[in-house]
């Protein structure tokens, strides 16, 4: 067997899909406030949110699609054993025990004689994988089985980003909603306001219809905003692998919005293409496409084989287990399909065809994670600018609130004016919480780009 050659093509690693990004010490679009370093296996510690860090640990060990794509480890695990049952000989064990009536002239008697049989036997029989057909599909078998690990990895890679932006969502809208439990209450003194000023004259009605109008806008956007916690809720428990209401305890107790890191490390392009899971699977799925292919090449050469009988038997019992029964036979086979109309070519095109395709989805995926993060980079890095704007506008709005609250005390300004810069400052105050919800959602995009998360659950593979 040592000595058989494998024909078809051998593996000689993925092509390089993406030299130029790969020689770079560093992503082109990494803000400021990154580095190349290795960056965390456990991206979401960074967060200090102790309670994130339960529901992804709970998520890498409850979550039904993690368990289904560890079933598919376990299936392409079985696969490979019966690949490589292929490359050893087969035994067979049997007995038989009988009557046989044979024709009287076989025998030189007139009509037909009855015996009982007896007899036992093994039998085995064995390919000789001479070009290597069999080690070829061993060899897809296992590349296979290195993409269910790879899928389960990226699973997980998925569903830690998955729970840690629904957890982002869920504490923003907690947030969000006590905002606008103050922002109704301020409405609610704006319309009482304006009934006031309306019952005594110094206002038209369309000045209550209209404080009226903003106070139920206010109250639907708070309505909703409950619901969505509800929502949230339930999505992670989902996520966990718990039922809707698993988490009603969470959901009724706010806490502040994880804030991400002031410095984050994001290695370089070539740590990405090496550690991004679905970049592994594509690659180790273009490896199977391979071996196929030479697995139909190998198909087309001839086959040799040997079978082997060894057995015990004559027409009383004790002769089953007689040594002077003994019966051996060994049959060498040798075939060779010199014309199937095509049949077997056409096989070696259409493998030919499906490694082709593999090679091109590898490139494919190559490129768009380095696209998914420089993108989830660029976003990562001017969201900081978005949330340093809204929390100068969210300063100057209460500045102002303070110094209307103080003349509207004074006597030189309406207490309208003054609610009116309350609800400026409690507007403002929301663009705060979403700005910040936002950078830490880009900041687990990054982490995801970046393929992380995944090590945690190797362990589990």
């Amino acid at each position: 067997m040592a000595g058989c050659a494998s024909v078809g093509p051998n593996w000689h690693g993925a092509p390089v899909a993406a030299p130029d990004a790969a020689a770079r010490p560093a992503f082109l679009r990494a803000p400021a406030n990154t580095d190349a370093t290795a960056p965390s296996a456990r991206w979401w510690e960074a967060l200090g949110d102790p309670v994130l860090d339960d529901l992804i640990t709970r998520a890498l060990t409850g979550s039904p699609d993690l368990a289904a794509a560890r079933a598919r480890i376990a299936q392409s695990r079985a696969t490979l054993s019966a690949a490589k049952g292929a490359l050893l000989p087969a035994v067979n064990v049997g007995g038989v025990a009988g009557e046989a009536s044979l024709p009287g002239a076989l025998l030189s008697r007139n009509g037909r004689l009855s015996e009982q049989i007896y007899g036992d036997d093994f039998d085995a029989s064995w390919e000789v994988d001479l070009f290597g057909a069999n080690r070829r599909r061993v060899e897809a078998a296992r590349d296979r089985a290195d993409a269910s690990l790879a899928s389960a990895a990226d699973v997980a890679v998925a569903l830690s980003a998955e729970v840690a932006r629904a957890y982002v969502a869920l504490r923003a809208e907690q947030a969000s909603a006590a905002l606008l439990e103050r922002q109704v209450d301020c409405d609610r003194r704006l319309v009482g306001h304006a009934q006031d000023r309306f019952a005594h004259g110094t206002t038209p009605e369309q000045s209550v219809d209209s404080a009226r109008s903003t106070l139920a806008q206010s109250e639907s956007d708070l309505a909703a905003s409950r619901a969505q916690i509800t929502v949230l809720a339930d999505q992670l428990a989902v996520l966990i692998g718990r039922e809707p209401g698993a988490l009603d305890a969470l959901a009724a107790k706010p806490a502040p919005v994880p804030l991400v890191p002031a410095h984050v490390a994001v290695g370089d392009p070539a740590r990405l293409l090496r550690h991004r899971p679905d970049i592994r699977l594509a690659e180790r799925q273009l490896a199977a496409a391979n071996a196929d292919l030479g697995a139909r090449i190998a198909d087309r050469f001839p086959t040799i084989s040997f079978t082997g009988v060894l057995g015990l038997g004559g027409t009383r019992v004790g002769e089953a287990f007689a040594p002077s029964t003994l019966i051996g036979l060994i049959l060498p086979q040798i075939k060779w399909n010199l014309f199937d109309g095509g049949r077997a070519a056409a096989q070696v095109r259409a493998a030919h065809g499906a490694r082709d395709e593999a090679e091109a989805q590898y490139r494919s995926r190559v490129l768009a994670a380095l696209e998914d993060a420089e993108a989830s980079l660029t976003r990562f890095g001017n969201r900081r600018i978005t949330l340093a704007k809204a929390v100068e506008q969210r300063d100057a709005a209460a500045h102002l609130a303070a110094l209307q609250e103080t003349r509207a005390q004074g006597g030189t300004l309406s207490r309208a004016d003054a609610l009116s810069s309350e609800r400026q400052t409690l507007r403002a105050e929301l663009g705060t919480v979403s700005a910040k919800a936002q950078l830490t959602t880009d900041f687990i995009a990054v982490e995801k780009a970046l393929g992380l998360g995944w090590e945690s659950e190797a362990p589990q593979e």
